[in-house]
């Protein structure tokens, strides 16, 4: 049950995001009451968002609160952990240096490192900003820095860790390297690397409430850092409530993650760099944001959206609107669009809002062809399906399914595919439509409990227990580990 505190908060946050001012900009009313939406939707305290176009800052605006516990109301001046982003900065620093011809990229990291395991020698820094090197992690299953975080002692430990692949054979998010980065940098500055990134980026960019700190530290406006998930033996555990998350990241981890800036002062940060002020080459910047390549040839990354990595920059890889997409701590997002001349910024207090997917849908209306309604960011074959129901009903889904495939007997529909579609039709608040997709995706995966257990979601929502009932049973008798499943069946037959 939830508690008072908890109700008192979702009030709060109700009345601060209906509320809360904001700098009034073209295409304002309809960005904010999506995002509005979306933030009670995923109970978000507090956001901030900026949009860059054509060089200059078109919108920005902050909602919600900063802090719970004090209901202090987010502003323009709220400070917020980028986490992760950090890492894009670190790039930043590495093609600076090679500008100046202090190193170059496809050099291995011996060149610029003493006292490293023989194996590691032929990383080379290209590998290591790109996640691709096999290197150990310097972070333990619970994302605490080794060695109880003492520099010496996590740097001990890490190098008797073995290697967890050959170089470039994959990606895999890696923390060490950018520990390693730091040590480079220190060297080949003359200055620690916190004071470098300041010099050179902050201050330039005039950047002035942009620092480098962590849960320890006391930052003026700082906006906290919520989570409503928490580590127990391993497994991460969802909460009812709010947890503060006070995150430590020791110094020499900070070229990792440790920055804390707010989404008018990031903003301020991309027009630096794309205006040629923090990097003089345009060839350094189209280096930097190219995605690694990996030993077979493809792109890796974290997921279907951010699905390569370059060099410290996720890149979000496709034919359309294609972006660089730096994520940070699943709180904080911005999408640089190279093509489209325009920049999104998101920054949240909520650890695991993962606002880089709602970073498409505010481009949108500026590319109206990007809104997720049109059909952006559907995989081809689905794309190719919408096109034919459009025109000829979604009742007609097997039909449409089954005419696409006898022309083309290659035409697949994947299972995840036409689920994840499906569940946007339901946030689009098309309800008819989706209920046509997730009984499509039972008729082609009948043997799937997932596809039963989500087309019995959407039969309960739209109140035909019946249906629900039959498709939880038979989604338990597929799996009869699906204890959502067994919930569902339970909590039915007691209304009944």
């Amino acid at each position: 049950m939830e508690t008072k505190l908890y109700k008192k908060f979702i009030t709060l946050l109700l009345a601060a995001i209906i509320t809360i001012p904001v700098i009034a900009q073209d295409k304002t009313d309809s960005i904010d009451i999506f995002l509005k939406d979306k933030m009670l939707k995923q109970q978000i305290p507090g956001m901030q968002v900026a949009v860059i176009q054509q060089g200059k800052i078109v919108k920005l605006s902050s909602y919600g609160l900063a802090s719970i516990e004090h209901n202090i109301t987010a502003t323009n001046e709220s400070v917020f952990s980028v986490n992760s982003i950090t890492k894009a900065f670190v790039g930043v620093a590495i093609m600076q240096l090679s500008e100046e011809g202090k190193l170059n990229v496809n050099d291995p990291i011996s060149k610029y490192i003493d006292s490293i395991p023989e194996n590691w020698r032929a990383i080379t820094l290209k590998q290591i900003l790109s996640n691709t090197s096999g290197l150990p992690n310097i972070i333990d299953e619970e994302e605490n820095v080794l060695g109880n975080g003492i520099e010496n002692e996590a740097w001990r430990i890490v190098k008797t860790l073995q290697t967890e692949f050959k170089p470039g054979e994959k990606f895999s998010y890696n923390q060490t390297g950018y520990v390693i980065l730091g040590k480079i940098i220190n060297k080949l500055s003359g200055i620690h690397f916190t004071k470098f990134i300041e010099e050179r980026q902050f201050i330039v960019a005039g950047m002035k409430q942009t620092q480098f700190g962590d849960g320890r530290d006391v930052i003026p406006h700082y906006a906290g850092a919520y989570r409503k998930t928490r580590i127990e033996n391993g497994i991460w555990i969802r909460n009812k409530g709010y947890n503060n998350a006070f995150i430590n990241f020791p110094v020499f981890f900070r070229t990792a993650s440790g920055i804390l800036s707010t989404a008018n002062e990031m903003a301020k940060w991309i027009i630096a760099l794309q205006s040629g002020r923090l990097l003089k080459q345009k060839q350094s910047i189209e280096t930097m944001w190219t995605a690694a390549i990996l030993n077979n040839g493809k792109v890796g990354g974290f997921n279907s959206l951010t699905n390569g990595y370059a060099l410290g920059w996720p890149t979000v890889t496709r034919a359309e609107h294609p972006a660089l997409g730096p994520v940070g701590g699943g709180r904080s997002a911005l999408f640089v669009y190279p093509k489209d001349d325009l920049t999104v910024i998101i920054l949240t207090n909520l650890m695991g809002a993962n606002p880089e997917y709602l970073i498409d849908e505010v481009a949108s209306y500026y590319l109206p062809d990007m809104h997720e309604s049109n059909g952006f960011g559907l995989p081809a074959a689905v794309k190719k399906l919408r096109t034919q129901l459009i025109k000829n009903g979604f009742d007609k889904a097997s039909v449409v399914f089954s005419t696409l495939k006898k022309k083309d007997p290659g035409f697949t529909l994947l299972e995840y595919d036409l689920n994840s579609w499906a569940y946007k039709l339901l946030e689009q608040n098309k309800k008819a439509e989706a209920i046509a997709i997730f009984q499509l995706n039972v008729k082609l995966y009948p043997q799937s409990a997932n596809t039963y257990d989500s087309l019995a979601e959407i039969l309960e929502i739209t109140d035909d227990k019946q249906g629900a009932l039959k498709n939880y049973k038979r989604s338990l008798e597929l799996n009869p580990k699906n204890t959502n499943a067994a919930a569902r069946i339970k909590e039915l037959n007691n209304i009944r």
